[in-house]
């Protein structure tokens, strides 16, 4: 399959779990993908394991300089960027009696500041290129509704389905198509420390939360990354030309819009 061929990716948190599933299915597509992400050394095991359609960059979303550089990189190798995912975050948890300002904040630098200056700067670069491009945001079915002890992960979220349709309404001027994915839960090495949080909060056996809330999809069972991927090849390619601001579930049945 050639969806995205000749197209160049950049994705955020890529080194494993959802980015790197992404970028797997990209390169299947025929995409060059730059797998960006903090953990360099990940970074590159996971770009070897995928050949050389695939590049590792170091990148931090909260550095301004790192995110240029990372940009740069990608160009110089691959050519100008057609499509950006925002896939970069972090989860935290607690009552909000115990919300910690300095936890708060990272994970709005993270999640909300670094979506928003990632698309920024490669919208920038998209518009002096000339690329018509596809930017796809990753947030969350937190986004959607309050949890008890997640106000701070879900607010963050909330917060890129909003830049998503402000983005969106803004760059497609520029033919530049911004769109986003929600997923429900989804397995992976991350929900190990999601579970870490649940039971220390809510008093329950390491793995009990994990099991309730694979129970609980109407599908049937938690998320897989793969799950996600054909949204994601969907929206960069030419079948999403007319899809604009929207944020679509990929949960299993656990959240209607």
């Amino acid at each position: 399959m050639t969806r995205l061929a000749g197209k160049t990716a950049l994705i955020t948190g890529a080194a494993r779990g959802i980015g790197l599933a992404f970028a797997k299915g990209y390169v299947a597509e025929g995409a060059r993908v730059a797998l960006c992400d903090v953990d360099s050394a990940q970074a590159e095991a996971s770009a070897a394991e995928i050949g050389p359609a695939a590049l590792a960059v170091r990148m931090d979303v909260t550095d301004q300089d790192s995110i240029e550089r990372a940009i740069a990189d990608t160009s110089q190798a691959f050519g100008p960027i057609d499509i950006l995912i925002n896939n970069a975050a972090i989860f935290s948890a607690a009552p909000i009696v115990e919300i910690d300002r300095s936890d708060y904040q990272r994970v709005f630098d993270i999640n909300v500041a670094g979506t928003l200056f990632t698309l920024q700067a490669v919208a920038r670069h998209m518009i002096a290129h000339g690329v018509k491009g596809k930017i796809i945001n990753m947030a969350s079915q937190a986004g959607r509704r309050g949890e008890p002890l997640v106000a701070v992960y879900c607010a963050s979220k909330a917060a890129v389905i909003s830049l998503t349709q402000s983005a969106g309404l803004n760059l497609i001027a520029h033919g530049i198509n911004v769109n986003a994915i929600a997923p429900g839960v989804v397995d992976g090495a991350h929900w190990d420390g999601v579970d870490a949080f649940f039971a220390k909060y809510e008093g329950k056996a390491p793995g009990q939360k994990k099991k309730e809330v694979g129970e609980a999809v109407p599908y049937g069972r938690m998320g897989r990354a793969e799950d996600l991927t054909g949204m994601a090849v969907f929206l960069a390619s030419d079948e999403a030309e007319y899809i604009v601001a929207q944020t679509y579930n990929v949960d299993g049945g656990n959240w209607m819009s």
